[in-house]
């Protein structure tokens, strides 16, 4: 210790090598290693195919900042607030009409003449620029850009939405960007990206009958449940066991890596793909003058062929398949082995606790709703497995039981099968093809003391209804079984056996010999920026603090919130009291893995017009610092004063007013703390690129596009 009254922490291994600590890297120009020896993984061979602005011969590898131009970008009801950003930016005119699509699936129960007023307005906008466009009641977005093709084998397809991980169930590079990069790509064609850190998830062994792709993931999501993926790309592996596991559960899988903490889970592409795409070459043949989209195509000269999904494209990628070379370099390297992977429960309220069926089970747990609704699990599979449970039964007095199909493709698949109205039946409650309760809009939310028990993929506190209700997550047959039975039951023909511990391995990797940092100015503020922040250290102590805690999804798509709002009901999901604890000019304080969940850009905006100026925590979801960026809100990371403050403070407080005094010195990289147990604290963290500070200066990534439009 430099002296009895000042203690300097400084990088631990662990952040000295993480590929994701050093925020301030963002748009340095990095070197690309070029030699023949450095062998690419999965992830690093698509988006070599999408960086733009790289020399010829530069191979692309995680950790590196690239422009990248992906194959499509998908926004939803956050179209509105993506074109006000877009035409307030100066743009006119989107850059590749062939790249964007917008889908309507959000709050599609909402009638309301304002609504449904901003619907027919995206679905102008659409045609003014040639966008394609899906309606109200198509479905969700996800779902329709898996049946449509825009997400296709060894591309990259983005969205303004944390849940286009799932694309990566065939094959696709799905994941998320926000909607400041939204308008970027509408107006360039191009965003930024850092490729994270690859992480490979093999399978071993097959499942047993009646375990779906639900409960693998959330195996996994409640065993590795301390960030061990944290903005990775994992790549599944495992060519005989993943043979076992069908499109729709790889979707399902995919999806929720989200949860998980990945920014991206890509499966390979094999032939139970190929069957699939092949399968989906002829549906759509079938029902080509039912989408309007496709009239652009159609011809008299020659005969009709799908735009993205055909059999000469998928002859391609068969003859031609992308794989990771031999020796590819990973992060990490995790084992699971199927055969020991139990029908699993998640929750309540967190995807970070499971606990194996049987046990829960034993419990009794009543339950007042049930839900098979998402994009996670509500395919034709999902409602194939819940009308075989629910044939010849009745849902429980007492028990709300809501469906809603994927995709109107998928509702009519199975109407056509019979099992839409075997659930009709039993006295399911119908809901249009949408998210509706999963993200906590429209009819049948949790009342408070409820409690639920859903095949979605979240269930943060407050996500579905109130704060005050508990909600579970489960398969779409164990979430059937428990609307019949009023409690979270076992499905009728699932082994009443004990479970048995999965069989897990985790291997994290010595750093990749060709990685090299970034060079850094690490002497130099540029004008305009600032030299130090000054505040009160507030504290949330919480790890994995969600973009619903922090800005509760009843509000996301109330595009007129006045800043004045947002101030008074950020954190509410989280902690009541905080608008009223919070002052202008506090440093605030999280725990790690911060704003884990949705893409939602207002958890960082709120956060801002409360007043609070720069963040610090432990570590962040990508997502949540990919939007504080892009809105001129500063993020640091300083583990050990968090660890530090969590051993100083009551953990069962949600915000605690330290009374500390703190002082961030961005050209040193140093964060002082006053008088934390008696003594000034010197925290070292990573020094503030030009370019954040350029985007920090210009008041956000819009100002800073439109500077240079």
């Amino acid at each position: 210790m430099p002296t009895s009254l000042t203690r300097t922490i400084l990088f631990t291994t662990r952040q000295k090598h993480s590929i994701f600590n050093p925020i301030n890297r963002l748009f340095i120009n990095r070197r690309f290693y070029a030699s023949e020896e450095r062998r690419q993984n999965l992830i690093e061979k698509i988006v070599q195919k999408y960086a733009q602005d790289i020399s010829p011969g530069q191979k692309v590898k995680s950790g590196d900042f690239v422009a990248i131009q992906p194959e499509h970008v998908m926004t939803h009801d956050n179209t509105a607030a993506v074109k006000t950003k877009f035409l307030s930016i100066g743009a006119q005119k989107i850059k590749f009409p062939r790249q964007v699509v917008f889908t309507i699936d959000h709050d599609v129960q909402n009638k309301s003449e304002k609504n449904l007023a901003k619907y027919a307005s995206i679905e102008e906008f659409s045609k003014l620029h040639d966008v394609d466009f899906y309606p109200a009641g198509r479905g969700i977005g996800h779902q329709i850009l898996v049946e449509e093709g825009y997400a296709f084998p060894y591309t990259m397809t983005v969205a303004s939405d944390s849940h286009s991980n799932m694309y990566g169930g065939i094959g696709c590079l799905g994941t998320p960007v926000v909607r400041t990069d939204a308008a970027s790509i509408w107006a360039t064609g191009k965003t930024w990206w850092q490729i994270p850190p690859v992480a490979n998830v093999e399978f071993k062994g097959q499942l047993q009958d009646g375990v779906t792709g639900k409960d693998i993931i959330i195996t996994l999501c409640g065993m590795f449940n301390n960030d061990e993926v944290l903005n990775c790309a994992i790549e599944f592996t495992g060519d005989e066991s993943i043979r076992g596991i069908n499109v729709d559960d790889r979707l399902a899988i995919s999806n929720m890596t989200t949860e998980w903490g990945a920014l991206a889970g890509v499966f390979p592409v094999d032939e139970i793909t190929i069957k699939w795409l092949r399968e989906r070459v002829d549906k759509l043949e079938l029902s080509k003058f039912e989408n309007k989209n496709l009239k652009k195509f159609m011809t008299s000269d020659r005969p009709f062929e799908h735009p993205r999904i055909n059999h000469s494209r998928i002859d391609y990628i068969e003859k031609n398949p992308l794989q990771s070379s031999p020796g590819a370099y990973y992060a990490k390297h995790l084992t699971l082995d199927l055969s020991t992977v139990s029908p699993y429960i998640s929750g309540p309220n967190s995807v970070k606790v499971s606990t194996p069926l049987i046990e829960l089970e034993k419990q009794n747990i009543a339950i007042n709703k049930a839900y098979l609704v998402s994009c996670v699990n509500s395919r034709a599979g999902d409602l194939k497995a819940a009308a075989h449970v629910i044939k010849g039964k009745k849902v429980a007095d007492g028990v709300e039981f809501y469906v809603a199909a994927a995709s109107s493709e998928v509702q009519k698949d199975a109407e056509t099968s019979g099992d839409w109205q075997a659930l009709i039946n039993a006295g399911a409650k119908i809901l249009p093809a949408g998210c509706g309760p999963c993200i906590g809009l429209g009819v049948g939310l949790l009342k408070d003391g409820e409690v639920g028990i859903s095949a979605t993929n979240r269930n943060f506190k407050g996500r579905m209804g109130s704060p005050n209700a508990l909600a579970y997550l489960a398969s779409p047959a164990v979430v059937t079984a428990s609307a019949i039975a009023g409690k979270i039951a076992n499905p009728a023909y699932l082994s009443t056996s004990p479970p048995s511990t999965p069989k897990i391995t985790y291997t994290l990797n010595p750093p990749d010999e060709h990685t090299e940092d970034s060079a850094v100015d690490n002497d130099l503020v540029i004008p305009g920026f600032l030299d130090t922040i000054k505040g009160q250290l507030l504290f949330c102590p919480a790890d994995n603090l969600n973009t619903d805690g922090i800005y509760p999804g009843k509000y996301t798509y109330q595009e007129d919130i006045s800043t004045e709002k947002m101030a008074k009901v950020v954190m509410e999901n989280y902690d009541p009291k905080f608008a009223s604890i919070v002052s202008k000019g506090d440093i605030l304080v999280g725990g790690f893995n911060f704003g884990t969940g949705s893409s939602r850009e207002q958890a960082a905006t709120a956060i801002k017009a409360s007043g609070i100026p720069l963040l610090i925590a432990g570590s962040y979801s990508q997502i949540f610092k990919r939007n504080s960026i892009n809105n001129a809100l500063i993020c640091l990371e300083a583990p050990e004063l968090v660890q530090l403050l969590k051993s100083s403070y009551n953990p069962k407080e949600k915000t605690i007013r330290t009374q500390l005094d703190v002082e961030i010195k961005f050209a040193e990289g140093k964060v002082l703390v006053k008088g934390l147990n008696g003594v000034d604290n010197v925290f070292k963290v990573d020094i503030l690129g030009k370019s954040v500070q350029e985007i920090w200066i210009a008041g956000g990534l819009e100002n800073w596009i439109r500077q240079r439009l």
